[in-house]
């Protein structure tokens, strides 16, 4: 679930509206903080250090060699650590909503024109821009643009912005998991490498990554997720879900996603009807493996802007490489030709 911007994508994909969280939605986000807390507790207590100590000192390493070695934890505890410190070492740039995706307000909106564009919407938190999509000087709530019946309609938004959160999209998903609850911040803006605007990223999304989806009583059921070829998925996924979902891995390259993969192999910007060829991974002799399949193809069924939004992934036999026959010599000269 997400609370701002458009429909993001980690693990699953997301298209539904999103809303404030339920009861249950933060029952079960308070339940894995104290999990996370209690686990790193646990493990720092084994060493005789307190939690503070133990998490500048001991390496992710570490903790996973105190619990494979503890025998007070059952396997549900031991299972869900190892989980936590799976999903808590991917970064906040591969969970982040891609600014591509987000709503944005300009801070020169007067209330009225902003709650116009908020009631066409279905977030709740919307990042505040001065300019571009780079000059972030904040966020405004739902609430401070619809039930705010004292201000006067002509009021600005960015009078009304609230104190943003930055975070590095390099940053560890746990970490920043911690780092905002502890300054209880509920939206983060993820700035990238060169100091501009990659995404957002909310409390919440960080909470799924470690525990799955949350849903509450006003979520629609989830589509059912089907594995196997053929498959039609979506643009954003991410190489290992990609992987996960269909089975077929892609080569790593400068991208993050399938859609980019297919816009890198093309070298321009994709168009409905394109197709990529995958072939299989070669075993030790140059050949496919016994028991993949000759190959895939990757068509591109539709775009939204010009991002891949949907593909069809399904297998094919690929044409075998062209090889180049060369003549067999004599003593380093080559055979002369006609009959011997």
């Amino acid at each position: 679930m997400r609370e701002a911007g458009g429909p993001g994508l980690r693990r699953r994909v997301r298209g539904r509206p999103r809303r404030e969280p339920g009861p249950l939605a933060r029952a079960v986000a308070r339940m894995v903080v104290r999990i996370t807390d209690g686990a790193t507790r646990a493990v720092t207590d084994l060493l005789g250090a307190s939690p503070a100590a133990g998490r500048e000192r001991i390496s992710e390493d570490e903790l996973r060699d105190l619990v494979a070695a503890n025998i007070r934890l059952d396997p549900v505890e031991r299972r869900i650590i190892e989980e936590v410190l799976v999903a808590g070492a991917s970064l906040v740039r591969e969970v982040m909503m891609p600014r591509t995706e987000v709503v944005f307000l300009s801070a020169r909106l007067t209330l009225a024109e902003a709650e116009r564009v908020v009631r066409a919407e279905t977030h709740t938190r919307y990042p505040v821009v001065d300019g571009t999509h780079d000059d972030v000087v904040g966020f405004v709530h739902l609430r401070d643009v619809l039930l705010r019946p004292d201000l006067d309609p002509c009021t600005s938004v960015g009078e009304l912005t609230r104190e943003v959160k930055r975070l590095p999209g390099s940053k560890r998903v746990l970490a920043a998991l911690s780092e905002m609850r502890r300054e209880r911040h509920h939206l983060a803006v993820v700035v990238d490498e060169y100091g501009g605007t990659a995404g957002i990223v909310t409390l919440e999304d960080l909470i799924e990554e470690l525990i799955g989806e949350i849903h509450d009583e006003y979520d629609t059921a989830p589509d059912p997720v089907h594995g196997g070829l053929p498959a039609v998925v979506d643009g954003r996924l991410n190489l290992a879900d990609f992987a996960e979902r269909t089975g077929v891995t892609l080569p790593p390259g400068p991208y993050e996603t399938v859609g980019g993969f297919v816009m890198a192999a093309l070298g321009r910007l994709p168009v409905v009807g394109d197709e990529v060829p995958v072939a299989a991974e070669r075993n030790g002799t140059g050949g496919p493996a016994p028991d993949d399949p000759p190959g895939w193809l990757l068509r591109v069924l539709a775009l939204e802007g010009r991002r891949v939004a949907r593909l069809a992934v399904s297998a094919v036999r690929l044409p075998e490489p062209r090889r180049e026959v060369i003549a067999p010599t004599l003593a380093g000269r080559p055979r002369p030709a006609g009959p011997s």
